[in-house]
């Protein structure tokens, strides 16, 4: 019904950018939340940032300063630019999208993509 694909993984070195995307598609009237959350090897996923359709956004305190998520309504498309990129920094990175209402009047809650790849080397 709604789908989620993330785009912009990849190998970099330490001190570099990427740029992680995300679209969503399907039977979306509007989307509240949107999220991008990241799990390393052997640990919890963990949030990275949000950002509310109004564009309020939330960080968490590691990539403060380094990350910046956006979107784009008209798209249903966020977006994560990463810089000053640490090894720290690798993980999966999953899209999300939360109280995502569809065009049937129905609320998806915890939509996720299906994760992109991001390493970092020292």
């Amino acid at each position: 019904q709604v789908q989620l694909v993330e785009s912009g993984g990849g190998l970099v070195q330490a001190g570099g950018s990427l740029r992680l995307s995300c679209a969503a598609s399907g039977s979306i009237y509007s989307i509240s939340t949107m999220g991008w959350y990241r799990q390393a090897a052997g640990k919890q996923r963990e949030l990275v940032a949000t950002i509310t359709r109004a564009g309020i956004t939330n960080y968490a305190d590691s990539v403060k300063g380094r990350f910046t998520i956006s979107r784009d309504n008209a798209k249903n498309t966020e977006y994560l630019q990463m810089d000053s990129l640490k090894p720290e920094d690798t993980a999966i990175y999953y899209c999300n999208a939360n109280q995502v209402l569809t065009t049937q009047r129905g609320m998806l809650y915890a939509v996720w993509g299906q994760g992109t790849q991001v390493t970092v080397s020292s």
